[in-house]
Parts: structure tokens; C-alpha cells; sequence
């Protein structure tokens, strides 16, 4: 499965802003568009950015409908999720992917938009795992996380290097491993377990985060994915940020140092600031020991030309 480049994200071109998940502040979503003008580009906000349905962004019908034209319109050059929450899921058996795979485009976000990154993962088309806007980029972001957007702007191409500072690592298993990068929220990629959206971690690079989940619960849904194979046909691990409760690290270490393949952990991205872009769908080469991810093919492409 052939990966076509994006055309790069040079400035003066447009953003578009959807909330396929939970709503924001009327605080944050006024402040919301300058943030994006501050990063040189226009910015348009889809109307679900402003309603709101209890824990939702608006309606389904809504929420479904903005994604539909975000990337339908061809002068949207990508889309930046406003935040997470709840509510992704509820829109992968509506979705027209026929439509995505028409008018690509990159999709930025995290969290509870990893169901869509597996809806787009599995679908052929990239996507990142990366900063939202009034989850990430409101309040003096980390220039680590604003990087994300020069990737989008200079180029991500084959033989690019990932190699950021990383934390105290939680697993560490030297080695090296290559495959699609695929994964998101843990909580995430284990609810899609029995769906049509399961991820496809055949000879894959799986990576993984999540927040406020105790050690027991990390358990259950490592044990989740170990008991549907999830663990065995990963090519190797790659592990985010797991912030907010006791570290789960005894927990991690039980499921995947038994496996013995290539466990590279502590990588900036996920609910964590700096919340660095990671590609999702693209193959990668995985090198633990060196600390780096190392993209095979061109994502983001000066040379590219619009798939819109």
C-alpha cells in the first residue's frame, strides 16, 4: 500500500478546524483563530466548533457533516481537530471513505480522533498524530509542539530522521523494526477490537498512549489486545506519554518485554507537552537503541501536487 505525498502546508494557505469529538470553551473558541493566523495561516472553523450536545460537539449529523466538507472542499489544505473528548467513534460506519481517499489531506490530532486515524490508517491514507488546537496550541505551547507544523510546511520526506529528547523511558528493548506506524490512544485502539476499524498491526510499528488510566486499567486493555493478537503481530512498540495517574510502567513491561521485539518508549507525543507530530500510516524504521523513527517514504512533498 503506496502512500501518496502531501503537497507541503505553505503559508497564506487554510487550515480547517472541525470537532468530531467533544465541544470547547466559548473562551477557547474565541481565542481559537488567532492561533492558527499566528502560524501564518487562514483558518476556517466549521459550525460543529460551535455547538454542543451534552459531552459533544453538536450532533452526529453535524460532526459528520464538517469532516465530510473539510475535506471535500478543496480550499482546505488540512484539517486540525479543536480537541478530543468523546465522540469519533460514533462516526466511523457514516463515513465516506471513497470521499477521503479522493480529496486526502493531512488530519492533525490525537486522543479520541484515533478512531479516525484508524478509519484513515487501514483506508491507506496518512494522517498525524499531533497537537489540537484548543487542547495543545492556546496557551504558550511548547516550540517542540509548534515544530510539528514546520514539518507540515518544509517537507517530511523518505529518509527523514525523528529523533526527539525523550523521557525516562518505561520499556526500553534494543532493536530495530520496520513497518506501517499505526496506533493512537490505547483506550482508543482497544475499543475498535471486533469492529471493521480494528487496526491492522500485522508487521506494524503499534504506538500507544493514554492518560488517567490507572495501572489495573492499562492492564486490562494491554490484556485486551494480547488476547486478540494484537501484541504478537506488532513489529515492534513505540511508546508516548501515559500521564495523569501512578506510572503504569511495571504493567508495560510485563506485556511487552516477554515478546522480545524492539520497545522504544518515552516519546514526546500523546497528553504531554511537548505533544510532538508523529505519521501515522506511513512506513517507518523503528531503531530503539538510537532512539529515532525514520520515515521510508514522502509524506509531506514541496513537489507534491494537491490530491484534492
Amino acid at each position: 500500500m503506496t502512500i501518496r505525498p502531501y503537497p507541503a502546508l505553505l503559508p497564506g494557505l487554510t487550515i480547517g478546524v472541525i470537532a468530531p469529538a467533544g465541544p470547547a470553551s466559548e473562551d477557547a473558541l474565541l481565542r481559537a483563530p488567532a492561533v492558527i493566523e499566528n502560524l501564518g495561516y487562514a483558518v476556517r472553523m466549521f459550525p460543529g466548533c460551535y455547538a454542543r450536545q451534552a459531552y459533544l460537539a453538536g450532533d452526529d449529523d453535524c460532526r459528520l457533516a464538517d469532516l465530510h466538507a473539510a475535506f471535500r472542499d478543496p480550499d482546505i489544505a488540512a484539517i486540525l481537530c479543536l480537541r478530543g473528548g468523546y465522540g469519533s467513534g460514533r462516526l466511523l460506519d457514516r463515513i465516506d471513505v471513497p470521499l477521503l481517499l479522493a480529496h486526502a489531506k493531512p488530519l492533525i490530532g490525537y486522543s479520541d480522533i484515533t478512531a479516525l486515524h484508524a478509519l484513515l490508517s487501514n483506508a491507506g491514507i496518512a494522517s498525524f498524530h499531533g497537537p489540537m488546537l484548543t487542547s495543545d496550541l492556546l496557551d504558550q505551547p511548547d516550540p517542540l509542539t509548534l515544530q510539528g507544523f514546520a514539518c507540515l510546511r518544509d517537507g517530511l520526506t523518505a529518509g527523514a530522521v525523528l529523533r526527539p529528547e525523550l523521557s525516562e523511558p518505561l520499556v526500553h528493548i534494543a532493536g530495530s523494526a520496520g513497518g506501517r506506524l499505526v496506533g493512537g490512544n490505547l483506550s482508543i485502539v482497544a475499543s475498535l477490537l471486533g469492529t471493521p476499524w480494528a487496526l491492522d498491526t500485522r508487521d506494524a510499528i503499534l504506538f500507544l498512549e493514554d492518560t488517567c488510566e490507572a495501572p489495573y486499567r492499562i492492564d486490562r486493555l494491554l490484556q485486551q489486545l494480547r488476547l486478540a493478537g494484537v501484541l504478537d503481530s506488532a513489529a515492534g512498540f513505540l511508546l508516548g506519554s501515559f500521564t495523569g495517574m501512578e506510572s503504569p510502567v511495571e504493567v508495560l513491561r510485563s506485556y511487552l518485554e516477554p515478546l522480545g521485539k524492539p520497545v522504544l518508549s518515552g516519546w514526546p507525543a500523546g497528553h504531554c507537552s511537548p505533544n510532538t507530530l508523529l505519521p501515522l500510516g506511513a512506513f517507518v524504521d523503528l531503531d530503539s537503541a538510537g532512539g529515532t523513527v525514520t520515515l521510508r517514504e514522502d509524506l509531506i512533498s514541496p513537489n507534491a501536487r494537491s490530491q484534492t
